[in-house]
């Protein structure tokens, strides 16, 4: 399948900046709120967002700090997610008189997500190619119809968003669970499976194990993967406080991201006027998929500095809480220089320079993103990295540790919630317990799966609680079958994406309260509750009034569909829907840590969940310990003229979500429609600076051209040779469902092999069918 892309000649290309945020940081977000929402409303809404009694940001999961806040606690990107939710422009039924669906399919993601707030149920019938408006109950009658029609529950599946709330998705749990399925897939599955999955066999917990102040007073911070300017811009504060400490920062990165380099806090006279506080030390610009190699170049430095006169290692924390070292150490001195050196793009003296900063070190942190976690060995990515922070005993400690940064503000609170598709026996016993019914025990199915299972016919049905199921996911081609293969697919959304677009026979469109907004039901205005990446509840408090009458929350929603599917025998839908404290006295006597939920948010507003390695260095691993983990080397081989390809964001999208067509940071602006290439490469392959290419990707296994996206625009950049990048979610279709990770199943879109070539009109273009 090939796709092409439109308005390539509309882009204009600067100078990446050197420094992030600063005055137009706050120039953007208040232009933002202003355009959208209205200046004076926009900056009331602002006044509220993260704080205590305030609304948590729809955006990022970036934590606030403990039980105080600054007056503006919020960045630029956070009051973009804000306008964004908050805009005033309305989407009703006779929007979609006006479009079809297949007119709407040639609308850029850009112009769909424009177009303001969905206000109305919709229903697309299998015979239309238009929404009509449709009542809340007459849609919870047909996707009951559609459900009782099943086999059984396994042939429905039910996607979860990070937007959902604690309260909505562990009833979104429960009612699936009670339907009789685990097919849970969530976004998780996307970003930080992998993280889950090393992190649970090393540590035996699958989050971070880091607090706000941990990294604000850590000696070194590694930064992986991860483009905070654009993605988590308040980390670059923390960043900041942590460098005036005398931190020192390591960033990990094809790419010299502009947000690493220098930070101008607009929260300051000096950022704002001055230069601003220079944040990295060292940058590693390793080749696309060359972490392996540079940990265990790290991991090697350590070992070998080691020595009784100068002991590098915590030979008292690997004895007395570690597992497997030997096998471990034999396997890093037996992995040559010259493999470490080819894989990861590195010379051994840049390796060195990270290894001083790690051997200076008493406290260190590794934080990281996309970037480690969607290669095919992301899961040896994550184990190598907790490995390399063991020598030196920086688990469990304070300043120390790992932290996974999370992209969608209550993704980990979901998977705590229980959206997982592969439960625990512990967790299904408790729920078995609080609401007397048999939970399924065997595994459902995750967001990959899913489709697999939708192609082959044994997915009938497709439930999303917000998100962006079809674009976010890759190969689009073969995941407009799977949908359109689903005899109904529903979308609980608050704004227009492409999901709504390739669905099943039937598809149901259905508006529910963003963050922003009140949340009142018949007992009085309800409360809400996420958790951040650094495990803390907080509380969350919507300020202005729905977009529409029409709008139901999203534990409305569950609970009433819940009402007309599975009755009010075992639990009292309507009353959990009226009252969201029945919903967490119901959370605090399943899920751990929650005890007194209702008490603790009542007093204090947000508590910090408990973390036994973090807290008391217990590892509950299968060994009761710490696991160093032997992985054998491994990489992504690509053949003489072909690139590894990483996608990425740009500094103005929020996950699918496109604002704009402007990247400020690496100086894009006018369109999406673009690689960025290392210059030598380009010389090399005889292409010029505002070319137009088509890329083709390839299968990693059979070597075989799978994909083309057509007439991209090729930007020279400061990237290594042999690497290439351009920006999610437009490329997705390079990806063929099975690139993934092993064992997590987490889409490889960080290394992707492609060619490129001369599109049509193009001098040395050649027909498309002869490209290889």
């Amino acid at each position: 399948m090939s796709q092409s892309s439109k308005h390539t000649n509309r882009i204009t290309v600067v100078e990446p900046k050197e420094w992030a945020a600063g005055l137009p940081a706050v120039i953007s977000a208040y232009k933002n709120v202003s355009l959208k929402v209205g200046p004076i409303k926009g900056s009331r809404l602002l006044s509220h967002l993260n704080q205590i009694e305030g609304f948590d940001c729809p955006g990022c999961a970036w934590p606030d700090p403990l039980h105080t806040r600054a007056t503006f606690e919020f960045c630029e990107n956070g009051a973009k997610a804000v306008a964004d939710e908050a805009t005033l422009k309305r989407i009703n039924g006779d929007f979609f008189t006006r479009y079809s669906v297949t007119q709407l399919r040639d609308k850029s993601d850009k112009w769909l997500n424009a177009q303001g707030r969905l206000c109305q149920p919709m229903v697309k019938h299998a015979d239309s190619d238009h929404y009509q408006v449709v009542t809340w109950q007459d849609a919870y009658t047909l996707i009951a119809e559609h459900i009782k029609a099943l086999d059984s529950a396994e042939q429905a599946t039910f996607y979860t968003s990070g937007r959902a709330s604690n309260e909505a998705a562990f009833l979104y749990q429960l009612f699936v669970r009670m339907l009789g399925t685990n097919n849970l897939p969530d976004c998780s599955n996307l970003c930080h499976e992998s993280s889950g999955v090393g992190l649970t066999e090393t540590l035996g917990v699958g989050k971070g194990t880091v607090s706000l102040d941990d990294l604000e007073n850590a000696d070194a911070i590694f930064i992986f993967g991860q483009n905070p300017g654009s993605n988590h811009p308040r980390m670059l504060t923390s960043l900041q406080k942590a460098k005036r400490k005398g931190a020192k920062i390591v960033a990990i990165n094809p790419l010299d991201e502009t947000g690493l380099k220098r930070f101008k806090n607009p929260q300051e006279i000096e950022g704002v006027l001055g230069q601003g506080t220079a944040l990295r030390d060292l940058h590693l610009g390793l080749r696309v998929n060359g972490d392996m190699a540079l940990l265990k170049g790290l991991c090697r430095e350590l070992i070998e500095r080691d020595n009784d006169a100068n002991p590098v290692l915590d030979h008292d924390f690997i004895n007395q809480f570690c597992h497997g070292f030997e096998p471990f150490r034999q396997d890093i001195l037996s992995t040559d220089w010259s493999y470490i050196e080819q894989q990861s793009g590195l010379t051994r003296l840049q390796i060195q320079q990270a290894a001083d900063i790690a051997c200076q070190s008493q406290r260190t942190i590794c934080c990281w993103a996309m970037g480690m976690t969607q290669h095919k060995n992301a899961v040896a990515n994550i184990q190598l990295m907790t490995n390399f922070l063991m020598l030196r005993g920086n688990i469990g400690k304070p300043g120390a540790g790992v932290c996974p940064v999370r992209g969608h503000s209550n993704v980990q609170g979901d998977r705590t919630m229980g959206i997982w598709e592969k439960p625990t026996a512990e967790f299904l016993d408790a729920l078995a317990t609080e609401f007397n019914f048999d939970p399924p025990r065997h595994h459902g199915v995750d967001a990959i799966e899913s489709i697999h299972a939708m192609l082959a016919g044994k997915i009938k049905v497709f439930c999303a609680l917000g998100g962006n199921f079809f674009r976010a996911n890759p190969d689009h081609e073969m995941n407009a079958k799977a949908l359109a293969n689903c005899t109904l697919t529903v979308q609980a959304s608050t704004k227009l994406n492409r999901s709504h677009l390739f669905t099943g026979k039937t598809a149901l469109i259905l508006p529910v309260l963003g963050r922003t907004e009140i949340d009142r039901q018949s007992t009085g205005v309800q409360t809400v509750t996420v958790e951040n990446s650094m495990g803390v509840i907080q509380t969350s408090h919507g300020k202005i009034p729905p977009a529409s009458a029409h709008l139901k929350s999203e534990v409305g929603f569950i609970t009433e569909l819940a009402e007309t599917i599975l009755g009010n025998s075992q639990v009292d839908w309507l009353s959990l829907r009226d009252d969201y404290t029945k919903i967490r006295a119901h959370i605090a006597a399943v899920v751990p840590g929650f005890e007194g939920f209702n008490h603790k948010i009542t007093q204090f507003g947000e508590f910090v969940l408990p973390n036994p390695v973090r807290d008391k260095r217990q590892f509950n691993t299968s060994t009761g310990k710490a696991n160093f983990i032997v992985n054998p080397n491994q990489h992504v081989s690509v053949e003489p003229g072909q690139f590894l390809l990483m996608t990425i964001r740009s500094h103005d999208q929020f996950n699918t979500t496109i604002y704009t067509d402007d990247d400020r940071y690496r100086g894009v602006f006018g369109g999406r429609e673009v690689i960025f290439l290392n210059r030598q490469d380009m010389q090399r392959r005889g292409v010029s600076e505002g070319q137009l290419v088509d890329i083709t990707s390839y299968d990693p296994v059979t070597r075989k051209a799978q994909r083309q996206v057509l007439n991209y625009r090729v930007i020279g950049y400061d990237i290594p040779n042999g690497c290439a990048a351009a920006y999610y979610p437009e490329t997705n279709n390079l990806i063929s469902l099975g690139q993934v990770a092993d064992r997590s199943n987490t889409p490889a879109y960080k290394s992707v092999i492609i060619s490129i070539h001369p599109a049509v009109g193009e001098e040395g273009a050649k027909p498309r069918n002869e490209v290889e």
